[in-house]
């Protein structure tokens, strides 16, 4: 096996940096209830996936603010204030980044992202720079687990999917890239994770 993996994509949100909505709004609400409220009703996860798709925040709370005026000011903070979504980087895992790459390993990335968001997550955390292509949902108005956005970076990368692991915390994603020929991982934390790279000989066993 391990003498024909040559490359790995990550997934970025919840793999290699943290990201919840959450992490923004617990500070503004009173309470727990209140947030979980607004999240479930007004700036919900289907809404938020517009701007995954390209669409910029301002255009997008606007139709929100339309039949929400009186949230209008904390629908604003989703794109105000987007990066306090992500206050760190997820426990563990850009050792890993770290030692695959020094072992040769060519990195890219495959993300559901808005347009923009990236490079700040670049300058923020340094281990994201050692993906050589990322591909990013809202430039390319693709989202996984759309096919073609892996052929996208399938193209842009010279991936071969059956010499390629792909890592997602996303079930729907891993499968998608299962159908196209990738070894997959679904994530659900680094020690996992590192166990799934050593067996597949991309990691000296501990």
């Amino acid at each position: 096996m391990a003498d024909r993996l040559e490359a790995v994509v990550f997934d970025i949100g919840n793999v290699l940096v943290q990201w919840d909505p959450r992490h923004l709004y617990r500070k503004v609400f009173a309470s727990e209830a209140e947030m979980e409220a607004f999240l479930g009703e007004v700036c919900t996860m289907e809404w938020h996936l517009e701007h995954d798709r390209g669409l910029s925040f301002a255009e997008n709370a606007a139709r929100l603010k339309s039949r929400h005026p009186d949230k209008a000011g904390l629908i604003d903070l989703w794109g105000e204030r987007y990066g306090e979504m992500v206050p760190d980087r997820v426990a563990d895992v850009a050792s890993l980044v770290e030692a695959l790459d020094a072992a040769g390993i060519a990195l890219h990335g495959l993300t559901n992202m808005p347009v923009g968001f990236f490079p700040e997550l670049c300058g923020r955390f340094p281990e994201l720079r050692r993906l050589r292509k990322t591909v990013v949902s809202g430039e390319e108005g693709l989202m996984k687990p759309d096919a073609a956005i892996y052929e996208v970076l399938i193209g842009r990368a010279g991936l071969t999917p059956a010499r390629t692991l792909f890592i997602d915390d996303s079930p729907r994603n891993v499968e998608a890239a299962l159908r196209l020929g990738f070894l997959g991982h679904r994530f659900t934390g680094a020690g996992e994770l590192a166990a799934e790279l050593r067996s597949l000989g991309l990691l000296r066993p501990s």
